[in-house]
């Protein structure tokens, strides 16, 4: 895999939100707040989640483990997890 990308909080977000389109498409992604609960808000189960890891961390060249998946439960954690 290659180095993890760089990025902006503005990039992370238009990743994930482009992801997150890909996975669970509808009207709720457009209304989504930053602290609003990724898996309650889209309806996404467990291997939409896990869909959306793997699908951020090939775009990203992340690699996003299992212990972090706590901090990623909304927007605001995944563009904080992938700008850092």
């Amino acid at each position: 895999m290659d180095s993890p990308v760089r990025m902006t909080d503005e990039q992370a977000e238009a990743v994930v939100r482009d992801v997150l389109r890909s996975v669970a498409p509808g009207p709720a992604l457009d209304t989504l707040a930053p602290r609003d609960d990724l898996r309650e808000t889209l309806g996404l189960d467990s291997l939409d989640f896990l869909a959306v890891v793997t699908r951020v961390s090939e775009r990203t060249g992340r690699r996003i483990e299992e212990d972090d998946y706590d901090q990623l439960g909304d927007l605001a954690g995944w563009v904080a997890y992938l700008a850092a």
